[in-house]
């Protein structure tokens, strides 16, 4: 359950980034509602994710697996929920994404790069980051430096979102519910 009302003043810009999410998305996303109560953040949240939309030189499939490693690990079930819901949409594979929340007992389903890539967002998600040079190293060998920093930054933007979402009590939206196969239910701690 939220921590905060998801109906804040609706100004302008506010209803502006309704339309666009009903447009965009088919519905109001609830961090968007979340933001609309601070005018600044969400501007500059808005101004980010349309930056990050923009970022085309990793391969889109590894750029939503990092995501949803990130959000999982995490522990952001609105990240997850929509992270499957917008990667089945550009084309990772519906039966990688769902098994992201247990990929180690499911290695058969990614190759070793897609591996190598959780792995980096999950160390890179870690309270204190557990990077290390090896890591970076191979990444970078295999996907060139510009596409590194992209993975970088990306795995940075989504523990924005996770951590946020998180902390203020955002739950899934039934974005996955209009997936063709449902993600798998998170395991327990």
């Amino acid at each position: 359950m939220a921590r905060i009302s998801l109906q804040p003043r609706r100004t302008p810009l506010v209803r502006i980034g309704e339309w666009y999410a009903r447009r965009r998305y088919g519905k109001v996303l609830d961090p968007l509602k979340a933001a609309g109560h601070h005018r600044g953040v969400l501007l500059a949240t808005g101004a980010l994710e349309a930056g990050v939309a923009h970022w085309k030189t990793l391969d889109p499939g590894l750029q939503q697996l990092a995501v949803m490693a990130s959000a999982v690990r995490i522990g952001c079930s609105w990240c997850v929920d929509f992270g499957y819901w917008e990667g089945t949409r550009h084309g990772a594979g519906a039966q990688q994404l769902r098994h992201v929340p247990v990929w180690r007992e499911h290695r058969q389903l990614y190759t070793a790069l897609e591996i190598e890539v959780m792995e980096y967002a999950e160390a890179m998600t870690e309270t204190e980051p557990a990077v290390t040079d090896a890591m970076a190293q191979s990444l970078v060998a295999q996907l060139g430096e510009r596409a590194f920093v992209e993975l970088t930054a990306l795995v940075a933007v989504e523990n924005m979102r996770s951590r946020t979402n998180a902390a203020l009590g955002l739950v899934g939206q039934g974005f996955s519910d209009r997936c063709e196969i449902p993600p798998l239910p998170r395991p327990t701690a």
